[in-house]
């Protein structure tokens, strides 16, 4: 991605300048100047808004529901009857993995749930899931994904950064800086989220070094949405509020070496204030019908499933509206901030948490398609780990630890192949023996089918063009349709 050089962005001042800068400019016609602003090379050069001429695209937005903590592959969308039969058996040295909470002493643990064959596709589908089962026939389920470390701060950050360690763009910045919105009164990346912060902190929705036009929104399930946006203030006073912010900003940014998160500021002032009006009417579903309400669930006795039902509902209104990318993080309902990581009470809570999620994520996947979006939609099921196919020992209320040497996710709509399987994991579901998947393919797959290059949609920083993919990734064909 190409951007106009920092000497061409900042218009040379009046030669009677003295400031070390306007120095440079004049010494030597100007070289000095331009010696300036290659040392200043790691700073990136692209504008807080400057959206990546897309190729051809088959999606427009994005919706990733975020499982947090970690669904068992092995008892979701993975069979594996070797575990029942070998249940309560030593998994052995040649299973013990640095992938995996592993030892050659932890035991084999079959699945409680039942599989069965769903849809015309024969997709395998837990019963932990009815109702996505219902849908199987519109996800491709991708069987073979390996992660780098079983930690949940360093496996969320790889599943939305593409890093382990921090310090770089989530997914959602980057296809906001990629693409932009399509919806000037909304920002091009929103997180609904439940008040509370993942493992790995806010650096999951975070837009890193990216112009801050293009960090994450937040919006909460219960009270008013985001923070401050009934204003306190006649929309003539904040206009002359603004003018008179726009006129200082302007003025700073004329003085500073990286006038870009200047810019990005003023954007998100300009942003904020058009939400005020356009955020209150997509965040309020009182105007859906009552079937579609009672099909997400939110008419659930469940409080838990009452407020992720409302945030899906939300999620598919505001890429109706034009929001590029749009997270959905679980509601926790015992304070673990990573809801699915069931260590113990596998099926109690297992249970719980596809109680509270799987109807609205298939209600989803039925209400985009009846309307048209599902073709030009991406919905993302993932947590960023799966669980062991062993445990500690069989006993009461046993669990599974965490895993990330082969687990599942599923992708339905933007142009991925309905009803398929991709990848598989050996007869326990231990370790990938086939079609080897990481998140940075997942990642490259998806930027492609938003029309975007993941080796040429770049910013300069730290002295080198940055990617989401970083030197990885590899487009899965295999998959698209």
């Amino acid at each position: 991605m190409s951007h106009t050089p920092l000497y061409l962005q900042c218009p040379g001042r009046i030669s009677g300048d003295l400031s070390r800068r306007g120095f440079l400019r004049n010494a030597s016609s100007g070289f000095g100047w331009l010696a300036l602003s290659g040392l200043l090379a790691d700073r990136s050069f692209a504008g807080a808004g400057a959206p990546l001429p897309p190729q051809t695209a088959r999606a427009k937005n994005v919706i990733f529901c975020f499982m947090d903590g970690g669904p068992s592959h092995v008892d979701t969308f993975d069979p594996k009857p070797g575990l029942t039969k070998y249940q309560g058996q030593a998994i052995g040295p040649d299973a013990v993995s640095k992938r995996a909470q592993s030892s050659a002493n932890r035991v084999w643990l079959g699945s409680p749930w039942r599989f069965r064959q769903r849809g015309q596709s024969g997709m395998w589908v837990s019963d932990l899931f009815p109702h996505i089962a219902e849908v199987a026939d519109e996800i491709c389920v991708v069987r073979s994904m390996r992660g780098e470390l079983p930690l949940h701060g360093q496996q969320n950050l790889l599943m939305h950064t593409g890093r382990i360690n921090g310090h770089a763009p989530s997914i959602g910045s980057w296809i906001s800086y990629g693409l932009g919105s399509e919806n000037q009164n909304l920002p091009g990346y929103v997180v609904l989220n439940n008040d509370w912060v993942p493992n790995g902190g806010l650096e999951n929705f975070s837009c890193s070094y990216l112009p801050a036009s293009h960090q994450a929104t937040m919006l909460r399930p219960t009270g008013t949405p985001v923070d401050n946006i009934v204003p306190s203030d006649t929309r003539d006073i904040q206009q002359r509020k603004l003018a008179l912010l726009l006129q200082q900003d302007q003025e700073f940014a004329q003085r500073t070496a990286s006038p870009q998160s200047i810019e990005g500021a003023i954007a998100n002032y300009e942003t904020a204030f058009r939400m005020q009006n356009t955020i209150p009417q997509v965040a309020d579903i009182g105007e859906e019908p009552e079937h579609i309400r009672k099909m997400y669930g939110v008419d659930s006795s469940d409080e838990h499933q009452q407020l992720y039902a409302l945030q899906t509902l939300r999620a598919r209104r505001l890429v109706e509206a034009g929001v590029r990318f749009v997270e959905i993080t679980c509601p926790s309902f015992d304070g673990n901030n990573s809801p699915w990581d069931q260590h113990g009470l596998l099926r109690k809570n297992h249970e719980k948490n596809a109680r509270i999620t799987e109807q609205s994520v298939a209600a989803l996947i039925v209400d985009l398609r009846q309307r048209g979006l599902l073709d030009e939609t991406i919905v993302v099921w993932a947590g960023e780990m799966g669980r062991t196919p062993h445990t500690p020992a069989i006993k009461e209320g046993c669990g599974r630890d965490h895993h990330v040497n082969g687990y599942s996710i599923f992708l339905a709509g933007g142009g991925f192949r309905p009803g398929i399987t991709y990848g598989e994991t050996d007869e326990f579901g231990n370790s990938v023996v086939e079609n080897l998947v990481t998140i940075h393919d997942i990642h490259a797959t998806v930027l492609h089918q938003m029309g975007v290059d993941h080796e040429r949609l770049t910013y300069r920083h730290s002295g080198r063009d940055q990617r989401l993919t970083d030197v990885h990734g590899r487009i899965l064909q295999e998959i698209l349709s």
